[in-house]
């Protein structure tokens, strides 16, 4: 197996498919309801964010830490601060699902079930003409502004310029900075450096070696230099030993950076 394919492989293997998905799905769908039955018109939307929605989540068996992020959109008549809601989700997160460990992980709410840990976080819609600016919770006093569906979209646009190749090499990158790179680097800000200055990679960029080379650079500030320069040079021998006709000695030492399970 080339070094590519195995990379091309390993990536297809981080996505949730088939009864896994359906079972998220489903409890996402049981919340959603439980949330309305529980808040009536307090509440105005319940939306799907994150790594879940833009396809770069990976299975829990590659990160235990996985979630999925939930936006609860209140009203905020009376101007609260983000701890009230953060307390009422929690209230009803311990009453709707008792048997399961629910707490504040600052600035959300986490209910954790059986195959999958959610994260309910509380939002208040800045302008009713636009669906797409939220205050979610900077801290437990003050709000911090987001725009889900932009950046959603910016990922969108970043894979399909680079023939859906970016979406793969965020999974295979969030898979390192897990093994390798000891969580260094925020997830969020990992996927967001890629999505912003990799959009026009493909001028540069063919082959998956190329492309986490890249991503590589790309996240340099924040991640140690030494794990980022050790990544490439190991790539790079990986590419070396199978263009010397090594294709199994190519593959061990790719496996050092982008292990399978």
């Amino acid at each position: 197996m080339s070094v590519d394919s195995y990379l091309a492989n390993l990536a297809s293997e981080m996505v949730i498919r088939d009864s896994k998905k359906e079972s998220i799905s489903l409890s996402i769908s049981t919340l959603h309801s439980r949330l309305k039955e529980y808040f009536g018109k307090d509440i105005i939307d319940v939306i799907k964010f994150g790594s879940y929605t833009r396809g770069t989540i990976l299975p829990r068996r590659y990160d235990d830490k996985s979630d999925v992020d939930i936006m609860i959109v209140f009203n905020n008549d009376y101007d609260y601060k983000p701890q009230t809601f953060l307390d009422r989700l929690k209230k009803f997160a311990q009453q709707k699902y008792s048997t399961s460990y629910v707490y504040q992980s600052n600035p959300t709410i986490v209910l954790e079930l059986n195959h999958i840990k959610l994260e309910l976080v509380p939002a208040v819609k800045i302008y009713s003409w636009s669906d797409d600016y939220y205050n979610i919770p900077y801290n437990s006093s003050s709000w911090l502004v987001t725009r889900p569906k932009a950046f959603d979209n910016l990922l969108v646009e970043c894979n399909k310029n680079n023939s859906n190749k970016i979406k793969p090499i965020v999974r295979l990158m969030k898979h390192w900075n897990i093994v390798n790179n000891y969580r260094d680097a925020d997830s969020y800000q990992l996927e967001k450096k890629i999505a912003e200055e990799m959009k026009y990679s493909y001028f540069s960029c063919s082959s998956y070696s190329d492309y986490l080379k890249q991503a590589l650079q790309v996240i340099r500030l924040y991640s140690s230099e030494y794990r980022i320069d050790l990544a490439i040079s190991r790539i790079d021998k990986a590419l070396n030993l199978e263009a010397e006709g090594y294709p199994y000695s190519a593959e061990s030492e790719i496996k050092k950076v982008f292990p399978g399970i």
